[in-house]
């Protein structure tokens, strides 16, 4: 899926999420009893799309979805978010897109990707998106696509000066290098840091080592995101990363936090491009952490007219 708007632009996919809560994981052969099922809209590509549009962000979409309800009725919720999906509508593809989460009752969550029609992206309707990658502002990529699209996405971005923000998720250890190199922002949390890097990230100071490792392979500036511990800001050529906090909140469901946060960073990169990047990640975290206290991914993100008006 690929997904493009006027000011962030984005190779993108969309998953249909079914959730359910429990008190806890099952065991291997175990049933338990969950509750709260609900059905819901997620994907990488497509949350941190639609958290930018309700932004303010103006926002559309190329992509591959399942010829089925699946796929319909994310169609439909991109018309209601307000993103554009062209005259023709999705592209189709004969397989749905489907993520089955688990919920805990401490907010935590297990997710299973099903891709579907994700990787069926190709460079030919990649090349015919390159009028809206050279318009954009701003380009986020991640890995729930084929990466050799997310890396071409990256590329054609960079050759028309768009500012790349790269998400490695779900992180591969064998990430080619050219990612590093193609990311005006590499944006990541601390386990796809710790894959990445080899090294252990559980706290503020080990996410400053790694930043300063993922920095070194070429990246522009790295963001490492810690959940409730906030985010490690490093920018080159700056040696210091800087902690940037959250605020404490009840988490109820974290599942598409992160999305949230890049959806929020992309929209803060590009509507306000003078903005210290160590501030553009304080509001992004703010918008996050609106977003765990409520169920579901996109159900949860909040609009523009939800927050406060020191954020804009």
């Amino acid at each position: 899926m690929f997904a493009l708007c006027a000011i962030s632009l984005s190779p993108h996919c969309c998953l249909s999420d079914l959730t359910s809560c429990s008190p806890r994981l099952p065991k291997e052969g175990e049933t338990i009893h969950g509750h709260n099922f609900f059905i819901g809209f997620g994907g990488k590509g497509a949350n941190q799309c639609v958290q930018a549009a309700r932004l303010g962000a103006k926002t559309a979409m190329v992509a591959k979805v399942g010829n089925d309800s699946f796929g319909d009725s994310y169609i439909q919720n991109f018309k209601d978010n307000g993103v554009y999906t062209g005259k023709h509508d999705l592209e189709t593809a004969s397989s749905s897109q489907i993520r089955a989460c688990g919920c805990l009752h401490a907010g935590e969550n297990a997710i299973v990707i099903v891709a579907g029609a994700n990787m069926m992206l190709n460079k030919e309707e990649l090349q015919d998106a390159l009028a809206a990658i050279t318009s954009a502002k701003v380009l986020v990529c991640q890995l729930e696509i084929s990466p050799q699209m997310s890396l071409r996405a990256l590329r054609m971005a960079q050759e028309n000066k768009v500012t790349t923000i790269f998400n490695p998720a779900p992180a591969i250890p064998d990430l080619d290098p050219d990612f590093y190199r193609l990311s005006d922002v590499f944006c990541c949390n601390e386990s796809e840091a710790e894959l990445l890097t080899g090294s252990s990230v559980n706290n503020v100071e080990e996410a400053r080592c790694a930043s300063r490792e993922l920095l070194r392979r070429g990246c522009g500036a790295v963001i490492i995101t810690l959940g409730a511990q906030g985010c490690v800001v490093l920018e080159a050529p700056e040696s210091t990363s800087k902690h940037v906090p959250t605020t404490p909140v009840s988490a109820v469901d974290t599942t598409g936090a992160g999305d949230s946060f890049i959806g929020a960073l992309a929209y803060y990169v590009a509507h306000y491009p003078a903005m210290r990047l160590e501030e553009v990640a304080r509001r992004a975290g703010q918008v996050a952490a609106v977003s765990v206290q409520s169920m579901g991914a996109q159900s949860s993100y909040p609009h523009k007219r939800d927050l406060g008006a020191e954020l804009f």
